[in-house]
């Protein structure tokens, strides 16, 4: 095991940015509210630039700063690699971790490219062999409210599903003079709103049906390709400089894709919702009711019995804040609500978790492999003019069509009485 035998869990973490911070607040927070079998230690933060890492540790709270993240690598008393950097990165780093005999937790999208997230999984099952784990931030499965939806489905509480849909819906760069970021480079980023946050709903879609894509048609488009340089920036937000540059990666994705239960799904990520700040909508359709939530107001899951009566049949809105609910227990009286950061301090609660118990942590990097591939056949799909692309089942999936000739279908079940 990478941790030390007297129960500490040596934490380095590459980047402090805004999901450097996020990580941080959970490293810190995690051990102080929920019982931990092993006990983590903000060892070390990385950043390039010498001065702004050493201010970020001093703020975030990390034991020391390093301005080469092969040195946190390096470090006898680093045991988990938080990776917290842009996507272009991700593989290198988490690689030569693994190999270090290092855990890591990587942050979603798994990498830029297929083959990128192909190494770093072959990587984590070698390192697996040996007790070394590896796990991706798909951080809103921690959402107790997401949580209890995926209980809900697997108890068969809206029967058999048909129907999904998922949107992210943001506003950050809605307004066309907004700066450039890293993540409008398509050689840093990978891809635009589809990678950024279209991988979110792509995992939560499959995590709480319980079910994959199978096959996908996309439509990708961008709407100001030429923007002004930024002059700096504080989490999603920049000033502008005098300089322009363009912009390489996609604004908006839209996609629909047959699940592997034999449902249907639609999908839709964007920046330029005005108005949406960072509205993650998930509606499930089943043969017995439905499922629905918004991250907007995250606390709060919607629930339709279609065996209902018909004078009484509505939505129930449930309140996700009591102490049987995903996670709360350990939180505040019943009725006081979480707020985002809580998601990355449950995530802290299921890795340390894991690897206590010598478990694989989930997401795993095959799962992140798995939505990579996804949004690949989106991309490929979008590429040429949205024809059904199959997404990829990886070697040793089961078959992806039925008789019926459908795109992606499967048998479907037997019908209910």
């Amino acid at each position: 095991m990478a941790q030390h035998e007297d129960g500490r869990l040596g934490v380095g973490m590459i980047g402090y940015a805004f999901m450097g911070a996020a990580h941080s607040q959970a490293w810190r927070v995690a051990p102080r509210f929920f019982d931990l079998a092993l006990r983590p230690e903000m060892t070390v933060v990385a950043g390039r630039d010498s001065t702004a890492v050493e201010a970020a540790r001093t703020r975030l709270g990390w034991g020391a700063a390093e301005t080469d993240w092969r040195a946190v690598v390096a470090r006898d008393d680093v045991d988990l690699v938080d990776i917290c950097t842009p996507g272009d990165t991700h593989a290198e780093i988490a690689i030569a971790a693994l190999q270090a005999g290092k855990h890591v937790l990587c942050e979603k999208p798994l990498a830029n490219t297929v083959a990128e997230a192909e190494a770093m999984t072959a990587a984590a099952e070698a390192a697996a062999e040996k007790g070394v784990r590896a796990m991706v931030g798909f951080t809103y499965r921690r959402v107790p409210a997401i949580a209890l939806a995926r209980q809900l489905v697997a108890e068969g509480r809206i029967g058999q599903v048909r129907q999904v849909r998922a949107q992210y819906l943001q506003d950050w760069i809605a307004d066309a003079e907004a700066p450039l970021s890293w993540r409008l480079d398509k050689a840093v980023a990978g891809s635009g709103a589809l990678g950024d946050i279209g991988a979110h709903v792509v995992d939560l879609a499959q995590h709480v049906t319980g079910q994959v894509l199978t096959g996908v048609s996309g439509l990708l488009e961008t709407f100001v390709h030429e923007r002004p340089v930024a002059a700096g920036f504080s989490g999603l937000h920049g000033s502008a400089g005098t300089e322009r540059g363009p912009v390489t990666v996609d604004d908006a994705a839209v996609f629909f894709g047959r699940l592997s239960g034999g449902g249907i799904a639609t999908f839709e990520a964007t920046r330029f919702a005005w108005g949406r700040k960072n509205a993650i909508r998930l509606e499930i359709n089943g043969s017995h009711g439905s499922i629905a939530f918004d991250f907007e107001d995250m606390n709060v899951l919607h629930l339709y019995d279609a065996t209902d009566e018909a004078r009484v049949a509505g939505f129930r809105r449930i309140v996700v804040t009591e102490p049987e609910h995903p996670y709360v227990g350990a939180w505040w009286p019943a009725g006081h609500g979480l707020g985002y950061e809580h998601g990355f301090v449950h995530q802290v609660v299921d890795l340390v978790g894991a690897l206590a118990a010598g478990e694989q942590p989930t997401p795993s990097f095959a799962d992140g492999l798995q939505v990579q591939r996804v949004l690949d056949a989106v991309e490929r799909s979008a590429a040429d003019q949205s024809r059904w692309t199959f997404v990829d089942p990886g070697p040793a999936a089961p078959p992806r069509a039925s008789d019926d000739g459908l795109p992606g279908a499967v048998v479907p079940e037997p019908k209910e009485s």
